[in-house]
């Protein structure tokens, strides 16, 4: 006795695309020759995390290096609002008092360290973190 299954003419097509997808998708290690690199992770990144900027070369002249520095010059008001840069270094303030004791157009000195690193939303400046203000 012979018992024949018939497979409805409609349902093989959506079979055959889902094994093609599911068959392509499954070898994509991207260790192969020619292969794209795997995309990179898109998790949270804590905002003292370094950035995949390129290194600059911090012997530079105008570049301070990952010392204590002093700057001196006029405050220019960023892109975004809240963002002030001196000498084209983004200002992150220790505190609210201090950035409040200045604004744009005030002839300062700040001493402070060089944080390449951190990530803002300023969009502009390298950001330097302020210790001390003088000047304001």
């Amino acid at each position: 006795m012979v018992i024949r299954r018939s497979i409805a003419p409609g349902s093989i097509v959506p079979v055959a695309l889902l094994l093609a997808l599911s068959a392509g998708c499954a070898n994509n290690t991207g260790t192969e020759p020619g292969a794209p690199a795997p995309a990179a992770s898109s998790a949270a990144v804590p905002e003292s995390a370094a950035t995949s900027a390129p290194a600059e070369d911090s012997s530079a002249p105008g570049k301070p290096s990952g010392g204590t520095t002093t700057l001196t010059g006029t405050i220019t008001e960023g892109v975004e609002p809240g963002c002030l840069l001196l000498d084209g270094h983004l200002l992150i303030f220790n505190d609210a008092a201090q950035k409040q004791s200045v604004k744009a157009g005030d002839q300062i000195t700040v001493t402070g360290t060089p944080a390449k690193d951190m990530m803002t939303t300023c969009q502009q400046g390298e950001p330097f973190k302020v210790s001390s203000v003088a000047g304001s």
